[in-house]
């Protein structure tokens, strides 16, 4: 049996806090495997975060999904990478199809990782971009849900698919919210101050504010 626990949450941005996976994995048997989906575990500002590697590093059968499409930027190349103790590796080793990744992808993974400049620019820029996004948000009087990752989920108060549309005339692609069962939501990736912008003017033409 497997238990998958996506931590920071998509599409809400939100965190499963250290208190409350702590006192869960407390719980889980030991013939039960536990996944942590860190795809956004870079972004994350709040102190009462935890990944799952300390669980690792104590010997349970816990494995690490994280991916190089977010913060490394490099999405083109499909790569991610999973961590878990070597026993759960070897088994997964045994199902695993042959070439699942190319020469090219794992260089550039592999270079990604010591790429601490590009890092810091990424995180101050969706720092920025978040806060932005956030400001121009109240005074458009939406709702989001503050995020830990590089994406708000905001409640346009009506159907995402029809602002999905507008929005997308206008050249600007976001997620709509009832793929996930959120039909007035809709999930907007935080971009470049000029992207911020012209999601911000899109919206505000849509709901004719300003």
């Amino acid at each position: 049996k497997i238990i998958f626990i996506c931590n920071p949450n998509n599409p809400t941005g939100t965190i499963v806090n250290k208190e409350a996976v702590d006192k869960f994995m407390k719980q889980i048997p030991n013939d039960i495997i536990v996944v942590f989906d860190e795809a956004y575990y870079d972004y994350v500002e709040n102190n009462n975060y935890t990944s799952g590697l300390s669980y690792i590093l104590e010997g349970k059968n816990v494995i690490i999904l994280r991916t190089f499409s977010k913060i490394a930027g490099i999405a083109g190349v499909r790569i991610g990478c999973g961590i878990a103790k070597p026993g759960l590796i070897d088994y997964l080793r045994r199902v695993v199809n042959p070439f699942t990744t190319n020469r090219l992808a794992q260089v550039a993974a592999l270079a990604s990782l010591d790429d601490e400049e590009h890092r810091r620019k990424v995180l101050s820029s969706n720092k920025e971009g978040k806060k932005y996004l956030y400001r121009e948000l109240k005074k458009l009087e939406l709702f989001y849900v503050p995020t830990e990752t590089n994406f708000i989920f905001i409640d346009v108060k009506e159907d995402s698919e029809v602002i999905f549309n507008k929005l997308l005339k206008k050249g600007v692609i976001i997620r709509p919210g009832k793929l996930y069962g959120c039909s007035n939501f809709i999930r907007v990736t935080i971009g470049t101050p000029y992207e911020n912008k012209k999601f911000i003017q899109a919206i505000r033409e849509i709901k004719n504010v300003g």
